[in-house]
């Protein structure tokens, strides 16, 4: 339990001398690089020589999984699986934003403790040290088509990427195109989008005829943007999201690992982030003053052709063309742009990262680690493993495995590609440096509200967000003393 102990303590704390390791001046940008060239430099792999070291029923597996929206199909491969090989696979989905502390619980459980666990970042490795197996011998490890979408901490492969990930600005190309037809459009085309000025007269028109496109054309619409809820279970997309374009460009700058960040920010970028948000309540229906309510579903205002644009990622494609659902977008009506803010937009690409890193826990039996290494071959490789990956999670798988019927037909993934493809860079996930993450955020979200209903002022924004990552960040080094 002192193992254990510790590693709670630790945890959402942001131990420095991780970032030493990868901080200022390290020049360690390869998980830029490395999601810039996934699909790009899929190799092909003949799937049909699996690893046969076949589960003979010994050892179980048990996985804390950190994604709400794939519990189901988690479940029916656990179930599969089972069928298959006489191998219990038990799947717990954290609820969101709560896997941190699920994590803590479940891993105080010893011997009935997860065998498969997420971490995010250098930093989550650092925490979770005592209990990561290394997974440089493992097929997850070798069918890897980039190697540095792994962490690497202490010696070892802590962690292996099991999916990236790309978020900007959700948009409905049908709808832009419809737009595109009226007199005085201020685009003839979705393409001439291209930055934050070109993005803002689109919306503010946009918004402003939204009763002429609905009488023309037949829509619902009610807004250009969906609403920017600031309840708990849609700030993040703000508090964390949002936040990494200032903070991607502030660390450009100084010449940090763009995933490791530094003790101190000026907030030099922040206006890239005022300029967003301001958009994204100006030409929503939403009221400015209930963002917190929880009232507002903005998924479905999207899903649904009341909203033209939505901020979020490539993990809503699923959601989104989910027929149950009963949408009215369809998927190919789907694209995503970046998130423009006024920086460097002529060479900025969507965001692009992950923070979905499957570890093996090292204390459990080496049955259980055994069974768990076959699980995960199975996932990478197996047909329904795959076909659940891509199409039913519709998540852009970084193996080798993935090619042919199972290469991402996630539309949002297609769209990070052509970015890059075009010459455009690719945000890194920035965020993913934030210290002591759910009270920095909160903080944020505070102040971001207060601003945005009138009873605060813009200033606390900065304040809550330069002030603030110093002093979350002293406090976590503190922590991890």
């Amino acid at each position: 339990m002192r193992k254990f102990k510790k590693a709670a303590a630790l945890s959402m704390a942001l131990a420095m001398s991780a970032t030493m390791a990868v901080g200022c001046g390290s020049k360690n940008e390869g998980t830029t690089a490395a999601t810039a060239k996934q699909d790009q430099n899929q190799t092909t792999t003949d799937t049909d020589k699996k690893d046969d070291k076949a589960s003979s029923g010994k050892g179980s597996v048990y996985m804390l999984n950190f994604k709400p929206e794939t519990d189901e199909v988690w479940q029916d491969l656990a179930k599969t699986y089972k069928d298959q090989t006489g191998v219990e696979v038990t799947v717990l989905t954290a609820a969101e934003g709560q896997y941190s502390t699920t994590l803590q619980s479940e891993m105080a459980k010893g011997a009935d403790a997860p065998t498969i666990f997420n971490i995010g970042n250098t930093t989550a490795a650092q925490t979770w040290n005592d209990y990561t197996y290394d997974l440089k011998d493992s097929d997850i490890y070798n069918h890897l088509s980039d190697k540095s979408l792994s962490i690497n901490f202490d010696g070892k492969v802590a962690g292996v990427a099991n999916c990236y990930e790309a978020f900007g600005i959700i948009y409905n190309k049908k709808i832009i195109a419809d737009y595109c037809k009226l007199d005085n459009a201020v685009v003839k085309s979705a393409d001439e989008i291209d930055s934050f000025d070109k993005l803002k007269a689109v919306a503010e028109d946009i918004n402003k005829r939204v009763d002429e496109m609905n009488e023309k054309y037949g829509y619902e619409l009610t807004e250009a943007f969906a609403s920017s809820g600031l309840d708990s279970g849609s700030s993040w997309r703000f508090s964390g999201h949002l936040s990494c374009i200032p903070l991607y460009y502030e660390f450009k700058d100084a010449g940090c690992d763009l995933i490791a960040g530094q003790g101190e920010i000026t907030g030099k970028y922040l206006d890239s982030f005022k300029n967003m948000w301001d958009l994204y309540v100006s030409t929503s229906s939403a009221d400015p003053k209930t963002l917190t309510s929880g009232t507002y579903n903005a998924e479905t205002e999207f899903g649904m052709e009341q909203a033209v644009f939505y901020q979020n990622g490539n993990w809503e494609y699923a959601p989104l063309t989910n027929e149950e659902n009963g949408y009215l977008v369809q998927a190919e009506d789907l694209g995503m742009m970046p998130i423009y803010g006024g920086v460097d937009d002529a060479n900025q690409g969507l965001c692009v990262g992950t923070e979905n890193y499957w570890a093996v826990n090292s204390q459990a039996s080496e049955e259980n680690i055994q069974a768990t290494l076959d699980f995960l071959t199975w996932v990478i490789t197996s047909d329904e493993g795959r076909d659940a990956v891509t199409n039913k999670m519709g998540l852009s798988a970084p193996f080798d495995t993935f090619t042919g019927e199972y290469a991402p037909s996630n539309v949002f993934s297609q769209d990070a590609q052509k970015y890059m493809d075009a010459g455009k860079t690719s945000v890194a996930w920035s965020f993913n440096a934030t210290p002591n993450v759910d009270d920095w955020r909160a903080d944020v979200v505070t102040a971001l509200t207060a601003y945005t209903d009138g009873s605060g002022d813009w200033s606390a924004v900065q304040t809550a967000f330069v002030d603030g990552w110093a002093k979350q960040w002293k406090l976590a080094e503190e922590a991890a003393k």
